[in-house]
Formats: structure tokens, sequence, C-alpha cells
């Protein structure tokens, strides 16, 4: 089992028990090969659809879930369709990602949950959990962003693989999906218990904005505290 498919597996496990129950028709937006939109379905029982714009899916992904070319800014499903709407590490390549969230806004029925996870522009280093790449290119990729961080163009408009801080995210997710959680320290816990004590101290200190390369949210309780 490759690392990116361990931590779906994760994942799925935070959606089902920070959802309450298990999604029933589930929509992945940016869904690449559709390997994740596979492992989401079989993880979790649920129906689910991956869009991408690009057809270069999986044949083995595409035998078990239900992947479509289709633009995240103009989804091509009703209002209310899905229960649940997911999106790893996708909104940063999207130019019009307010469009695409409103859109993942408008296809989701009520109370009906979602989750999205972006790289953190706030990082320090990245690529650390990329086990399709040598050491060597997550140094060259590091020194990339680094540069583009010194010229003030650490930014997705510019063409770096950014991301956005926690609180940039949150204010957008707020804005386009209602009550947000913060569930960057549920996600690493989960990937890497080994280190609990560690990253729990990150997290405490308030180390984690720069420490963890990537920032996860899921949709709260209309009561919950917005974290962030």
């Amino acid at each position: 089992m490759s690392t990116h498919q361990f931590k779906q597996q994760k994942i799925a496990q935070i959606i089902a028990h920070r959802f309450g129950r298990r999604p029933e028709r589930l929509l992945v937006v940016g869904c690449g090969s559709g390997a994740e939109a596979a492992i989401l379905g079989h993880e979790l029982g649920a129906q689910v659809i991956g869009i991408d714009l690009k057809p270069d899916f999986d044949p083995k992904a595409a035998a078990e879930v239900d992947l479509r070319v289709a633009d995240a800014t103009a989804l091509p499903f009703e209002n209310e369709s899905f229960d649940f709407v997911y999106s790893y590490h996708a909104l940063e390549h999207i130019p019009d990602f307010r469009g695409a969230l409103r859109e993942m806004r408008r296809v989701l029925a009520r109370n009906g949950g979602w989750y999205v996870g972006t790289p953190n522009r706030s990082r320090l280093a990245g690529y650390i959990g990329n086990d399709e790449v040598s050491l060597r290119v997550k140094l060259l990729w590091n020194w990339i962003d680094w540069k583009k961080r010194a010229k003030g163009r650490f930014r997705n408009e510019y063409g770096a693989h950014a991301g956005f801080t926690a609180t940039e995210l949150t204010s957008e997710l707020g804005a386009a999906l209602g009550a947000v959680r913060d569930i960057t320290l549920d996600y690493y816990l989960e990937i890497y218990p080994n280190h609990a004590g560690k990253i729990h101290w990150i997290s405490n200190t308030g180390l984690g904005r720069w420490v963890f390369p990537s920032v996860y949210f899921m949709s709260a309780a209309p009561d919950s505290v917005v974290d962030g």
C-alpha cells in the first residue's frame, strides 16, 4: 500500500467519525487518477462520483467508481445532489477557486458535509510525506518554493504550489460553505500515531502554523466553534 492510499484510508476514518454517519452519495472535486475516489468509496461504502478536467483516470479506479471529465466551477449536477463533497489538494490548482467552492455549496444537500485540504502556504518545508519522489526532488521543490517566497510570489495565482494559510482557508471555506472545523491536528495524529507526543507539542506551541505542511478542514455543526 502506498503512502497516499494509507492517507486516504485514514481520512475516510476521520470523515466517518466527524461527520457522524457514513455518506451515501459523495463527490470528489479534483479526483486526479480517481484512485482516492475509489478508496473513499470502498472505505465509506458510499456511491462516489469523481470529477477532473483531465481524463487521466486509472482503469481500475474507473471500474469501481464513476469518474467524469468536468469543470469544478461548473459542476454538471443538480442542486443538493450529494450529502458529502471532498476535495484533497485540488483547490490550489483552480484559478477560480471561489467559483469552485460556490459550486460545491450548490450541489451539497442540506445538513451535508465536506472535507477540504490544501498545502499550507505558511509552511517552512513541504512534500515530506510524498513517497513517490526522491529526497533530491523534494529538496529541489522546496528550493523553488523558497525562491518564490523570497520574491513575494509564493501564491497560487503566480503558479506556485503554495496552497493557503490556515487563516485564509478558514475564511474562504466559512464564507462559501458555512461552519468550519480545523482538523489538521486530527489528520497528523491519524497519519503519524507513533509521534503523537511531538505532534501535540507542535500544535500546542503554535509551531504547527509553520511546521505542518498542509491544512485540513471539515464542516462543523452549526453550534460548533469555528477554528483557525
